[in-house]
């Protein structure tokens, strides 16, 4: 068998690809890079004027401006400018209290009472957290605020009877410290749901964000170590202030 010199017949190997850097992504970490010498809440310099400094067209200036938009990274005002925006908070899938979760994160949390009301628990609020329809239930709205800036509004229903004497002037800080110090529940396991949504007025309102802003929607049941299910909990977390963060595992085998 003849063997083939590959070099005469002008073959070569095929070169190494090399990932190409687009005029826009350039753009937006020329941008991001900029953005990180601010402090927030500083305005950035208008599209105008990044076209001419960057060398590029306000087209592409405005594509990385969404890009970092979308990203949290910066917030558009009508009529004033685009801001730096406060970076979002990550959200460990982990059992924490708001309090505890902004505290190692290096922020003050804070908390104000919006309303705290007794119903009964009916057919539905019964079933989630399984006592009897007639059961007392408390339902609690407060505001939940990192750094002094609105966070969350969060809906806190729980049977009546765990927590007697119970009043909004205790609820300053972390619920389940005050659930453990106070009563002795401790906090064991839960189950949380999570999907996007939109802030209706009520909402758009208390969080100081535009009508319909993207948003998480978080209803979660607790559970303590003996076994009662303590909490049901209906949140809605700024959509613009927050992201989730889950590790990934392959299942073994």
């Amino acid at each position: 068998m003849a063997l083939t010199n590959f070099g005469t017949l002008g073959y070569s190997a095929p070169a190494m690809s090399v990932p190409k850097v687009t005029k826009q992504s350039h753009t937006r970490q020329q941008v991001f890079d900029l953005i990180q010498q601010l402090g927030v809440g500083t305005a950035i310099p208008s599209e105008r004027q990044l076209s001419a400094d960057l060398g590029v067209s306000r087209l592409t200036v405005r594509a990385a401006l969404d890009d970092l938009a979308r990203e949290g990274y910066l917030v558009r005002r009508r009529g004033s400018g685009t801001y730096v925006q406060q970076p979002k908070i990550s959200q460990e899938l982990t059992i924490t209290s708001f309090s505890e979760d902004m505290r190692r994160r290096g922020m003050v949390p804070g908390s104000r009472t919006l309303s705290m009301t007794t119903i009964l628990a009916g057919a539905q609020l019964g079933r989630f957290l399984q006592v009897s329809p007639s059961e007392p239930i408390l339902v609690i709205k407060r505001l939940r605020l990192a750094d002094g800036e609105t966070m969350a509004i969060e809906t806190l229903h729980l049977p009546q009877g765990l927590v007697p004497g119970l009043s909004a002037k205790d609820l300053t800080g972390s619920f389940y410290a005050l659930l453990q110090e106070r009563y002795g529940i401790h906090i064991a396991t839960g189950t949380q749901a999570i999907e996007p949504t939109v802030t209706n007025e009520e909402e758009s309102a208390a969080l100081g964000v535009p009508l319909h802003s993207p948003a998480f929607l978080f209803e979660r049941t607790s559970v303590d170590e003996r076994g009662r299910t303590v909490e049901f909990v209906h949140s809605v977390y700024r959509g613009d202030r927050y992201r989730i963060v889950t590790e990934l595992q392959r299942p073994q085998g």
